[in-house]
């Protein structure tokens, strides 16, 4: 198989062809590094790779291949981490000029649990992927590496702040990603790259250290399938005692059965969705989308009802929670720079700087009225799945924006948060959000429809989003600038 065409498969079809001996992990691998070599440049995905190191894992993966012991349905695959998890062996700067700089070339000993759970289930690590400094923002910039680019246009952010592994999984350059979300940044990425990903129920992939966004922070895998999201959720939902706010893996998965079985179910009937009651809210009562994501949302929409999903559209009658989002937001923000020293908020992300000079000072009462509408949010919204098993809105309302921009041109608001309405009111709540590429806009943009579940109930949304797969698979071309592309060089 050339190269080239390597990288359009996915991460089980890339095992399902070590399997078959037609393609080894070496062979994957030795595709993916030879892509970034010759596509990164017009992307910035990675801010590391490490090409030693992931041939060494490879070689590994062959041989338990040989043996007839691979350790699971993604061994052998090239992965991307995103650079806020530690990975043993490498720094991790999260974007930062100010952590580069004073790296003294002290190397981490020890892997996050995303990254521990990545290892031990075989994947590859070619290397790390960009954030914007903190993974403060819904894009992906920073004065340490600058703009990280989208593979549907280069001109355009591919969102952020799991910007770089979004770029890397659209464009071909691996096929597995993990990021982090904490107020959609492995969802707005998503959308904006034609790609999947998944925010999970909080605590069902442990993290550690602790983000300074505490209780909003999730990790979640980012794929270009809703399969490869099931079956990298089956390893990510490893226990790791470091994490002492996370949940059991029968939290969300009681039977035993995970969550590449659910989303398998699906190919059983030709009506995989009967019985499940989805609620559609187009704007969540506060929201105003582009006509063209609405179009695409609503044809998804109506492709759940052909599955066998009873649809109503429903009126939440909700108010945007986004002050008191801000103030759970931007106290975490202000308490990462904080320990960096005086001179420290005069060398970060100047927009970054902007927004702690409007949102700081925050007292006590307001951190605590904030956790307060955050609690009553999280009663309202489990209210509705009394009623309904999915929830679904756009994943956001307009498509990809000028790179290097925290906002469209000519915005109404310089806060990141304004465009992006429908993503951060799920991680005050916490509930499982997947979202799944549907459509493409007039100019040719991906747009993404978002999935939401009960808290704990991550496999629903999983199925859900593989059953409406089926349907939109095909509408959300190859990008522009992607691996398998002649024209890049």
């Amino acid at each position: 198989m050339d190269s080239r065409d390597i990288c359009t498969l996915s991460a089980l079809e890339l095992t399902e062809a070590y399997r078959a001996g037609t393609l080894s992990p070496v062979e994957a691998t030795d595709a993916v590094l030879d892509a970034i070599d010759r596509v990164d440049g017009h992307l910035t995905a990675f801010c590391l790779v490490d090409p030693e190191g992931a041939r060494a894992s490879a070689r590994d993966a062959l041989q338990r291949y040989r043996d007839g012991r691979p350790r699971g349905p993604l061994d052998g695959v090239p992965t991307s981490i995103k650079d806020v998890f530690l990975t043993a062996g490498h720094p991790t700067y999260r974007g930062s000029t100010l952590l580069a700089e004073a790296d003294d070339g002290t190397l981490p000993t020890v892997d996050a649990p995303v990254t521990a759970a990545t290892l031990e289930a075989g994947c590859v690590v070619v290397g790390k992927t960009t954030t914007p400094e903190f993974a403060w923002k819904g894009v992906t910039d920073s004065l340490l590496l600058g703009a990280t680019r989208n593979p549907y246009d280069p001109g355009l952010t591919p969102g952020g702040s799991s910007g770089g592994s979004a770029s890397a999984v659209a464009a071909g350059l691996g096929p597995l990603s993990t990021g982090t979300d904490a107020g959609g940044s492995v969802r707005i990425p998503a959308a904006f790259t034609g790609t999947v990903a998944l925010k999970p129920t909080y605590g069902v992939i442990p993290m550690f250290p602790s983000s300074p966004f505490g209780t909003l922070a999730h990790a979640g895998p980012m794929t270009r399938t809703v399969l490869d999201t099931a079956a990298f959720m089956d390893e990510l939902i490893r226990p790791d005692s470091r994490d002492w706010s996370a949940v059991p893996p029968s939290a969300t998965c009681p039977g035993g059965d995970g969550y590449l079985a659910a989303a398998l179910d699906v190919g059983r009937s030709d009506r995989p969705l009967d019985g499940v009651r989805v609620a559609y809210s187009r704007n969540l009562g506060f929201g105003v989308n582009d006509s063209d994501v609405e179009r695409e949302v609503d044809a998804a929409v109506h492709a759940l009802s052909e599955l066998g999903a009873h649809v109503d559209e429903i009126d939440l009658g909700l108010s945007d929670p986004v002050d008191a989002f801000h103030v759970l937001w931007f106290a975490g923000a202000a308490a990462v720079v904080k320990p960096l020293g005086d001179g420290a908020i005069d060398r970060i992300d100047p927009t970054l700087r902007d927004a702690l000079g409007r949102y700081h000072d925050f007292t006590a009462q307001n951190y605590l009225d904030a956790v307060a509408e955050r609690m009553a949010l999280g009663v309202r919204l489990g209210a509705v799945h009394h009623t309904y098993d999915v929830l679904v809105t756009p994943t956001t309302p307009i498509p990809a924006f000028t790179a290097g921009a925290d906002v469209p041109a000519g915005w109404h608001s310089p806060d990141w948060t304004s465009w992006t309405p429908y993503t951060y009111l799920f991680n005050m709540t916490q509930q499982p959000a997947l979202s799944v590429p549907c459509g493409m806009t007039d100019s040719g943009l991906p747009v993404g429809v978002q999935l939401v579940g009960a808290r704990f109930a991550d496999r629903m949304v999983v199925r859900t989003g593989a059953a409406l797969e089926t349907r939109v698979v095909g509408r959300v071309p190859l990008p522009r600038v992607h691996a398998s592309s002649q024209a890049l060089t």
